[in-house]
């Protein structure tokens, strides 16, 4: 999907060429002097449109406008939140109906409001537009190609609108690859993405294979991957806005591309949902995504440890030790908790970054659904300095998360007759507890960590991956760069699939 920003009052808009014309009604217009102003007025007026959060009128043909298709919509708030859900649900309902061009007015607001309702609107945009057909061949595609902002000064809000779009890139990315089969989304695949990546968007990339992973004594990784015969991946990306000599921030994603439980083999219902074990890894491809568009005056390393953990012969089992790249030893009592033991080698091979902080990215507890459902990720943090930046931009995002506590009582049950560290503690605090295992893994650099397996992806009818926490990862990154020097500029943006 395409985006553009435009500077566009209403009455231009009913001379606009589009399909379908989106108006977000913030209060009764002043001034009637073209038909949408007169429209909007008259359904205030006759109580056809309430003036209340989501209310909506929709028409065809509206004599003077140029669109088909008219669509008001009430947001006397102007809430992003409300915006987003607004305009999520009107390109859902145009993904498939023929319109190619979707032209969105956005209430008048002044300076960083204008900014926040356009990253609204196009977060909704990416969200409603989706539609997976890689492997629904015979499915209809989405017709909607192009959506339009309008808005009353577009300088005030184009570098939002930027980054925006570049978020949009990478939420669509990490969609695709969350949503794609694990029989085409193997280890070997991502590390084509990120080759794929590094080469259109001028990043170093390097995609180790199980003789480099040995070489390097991950012990701990090489264990997951020991049952099946697709073979594992470890993939360095690096993206270099800044001087050679600053500290990276290095993102670290959790790439289980089928997760069976191993030995320790997980019911069969809803199995097929363990796709999904590497959104972790598929958030730090999309924020590399997202990077390429926005340019962001920091140094970004992202680590992706990928395999499949599945039962076999020479699969690892409950009881075996394994020695991990950091020299720990680790008793494996359940072979389902995997997420961890490929993170923590990934996490010591972050040490020689010197980095300034490191953030894990993880679909690793279902403990994790159980304290915070669907709607925040779960974080943790070494330091209240990095909780604080994580917390805001979650907040900035739209794409929240909360605290969880690091208390040292919580590595009790983690304690082992047989190894340094045990993998699994008991069940209260699961969540807790494996960011306890990462902690120990953790002690050189600043560290956090989210745990997405409530968020990453949604079930039932509305089956699939949801591209969190993508947006985010930029807005933490953001926050870290030197914004006077960022490199976005005014453009035309497209969502690209890598």
């Amino acid at each position: 999907m395409d985006f553009e920003l435009k500077t566009l009052s209403l009455a231009a808009a009913c001379a606009a060429k589009a399909d379908a014309v989106l108006v977000l009604v913030r209060a009764r217009p002043a001034e009637l002097d073209n038909p949408l102003a007169a429209m909007c007025a008259d359904a205030l007026d006759t109580g056809a449109l309430k003036l209340a959060e989501g209310k909506q009128l929709h028409a065809y043909r509206v004599a003077g406008v140029m669109a088909p298709r008219v669509m008001l919509a009430a947001s006397p708030s102007a809430a992003p939140k409300q915006v987003r859900a607004l305009v999520q649900g009107a390109t859902a309902s145009l993904r498939q109906s023929g319109a190619k061009k979707l032209l969105i007015v956005l209430p008048g607001a002044d300076g960083a409001q204008l900014g926040e309702i356009v990253a609204a609107a196009v977060a909704g945009a990416e969200e409603g537009g989706y539609l997976y057909t890689t492997t629904k061949p015979a499915s209809e595609p989405a017709t909607l190609k192009t959506v339009v902002l309008a808005v009353s000064d577009r300088a005030a809000c184009v570098r939002a609108f930027d980054h925006a779009t570049g978020i949009a890139a990478g939420v669509g990315l990490a969609r695709e690859l969350g949503n794609l089969p694990p029989n085409l989304a193997t280890p070997t695949h991502l590390g084509e993405v990120a080759q794929t990546l590094a080469k259109s968007h001028g990043f170093a990339c390097q995609v180790m294979g199980p003789k480099e992973v040995a070489k390097l004594a991950m012990g701990s990784f090489m264990s997951v991957a020991k049952g099946s015969e697709q073979p594992l991946r470890f993939i360095v990306l690096r993206y270099q806005g800044a001087d050679a000599k600053t500290a990276p921030v290095v993102l670290v994603g959790k790439g289980i591309t089928f997760d069976s439980g191993g030995i320790s083999l997980k019911p069969g219902e809803g199995m097929d949902e363990m796709k999904f074990d590497m959104c972790g890894a598929a958030s730090v491809l999309g924020t590399f995504r997202a990077l390429a568009d926005i340019r962001p005056s920091l140094n970004v390393v992202g680590l992706i440890a990928a395999c499949e953990n599945l039962p076999d012969g020479r699969a690892v089992k409950p009881g075996d030790v394994v020695t991990s790249m950091s020299g720990q030893t680790i008793e494996i009592l359940n072979t389902d908790a995997e997420g961890r033991l490929i993170l923590c080698d990934a996490l010591t091979y972050a040490e020689r970054f010197s980095p300034k902080s490191v953030v894990d990215v993880a679909t690793l507890t279902g403990a994790c659904v159980v304290a915070l459902g669907a709607v925040r990720s779960g974080m943790y943090a070494s330091n209240d300095e990095l909780a604080v930046s994580l917390q805001t931009a979650g907040d900035r995002a739209m794409d929240l998360c909360w605290r969880m506590p690091l208390d040292d009582e919580y590595a009790e049950g983690l304690k082992s007759n047989f190894a340094d560290v045990a993998n699994i503690a008991g069940r209260a605090g699961g969540s807790v507890t494996a960011a306890k295992f990462l902690q120990r893994f953790a002690q050189k650099f600043p560290w956090g960590h989210l745990d997405i397996a409530g968020t990453a992806w949604k079930s039932g009818a509305a089956k699939g991956a949801t591209g969190r926490p993508v947006g985010l990862l930029v807005h933490f990154l953001l926050g870290q760069s030197d914004p006077i020097a960022t490199k976005s500029k005014p453009r035309v943006a497209k969502t690209a699939k890598v």
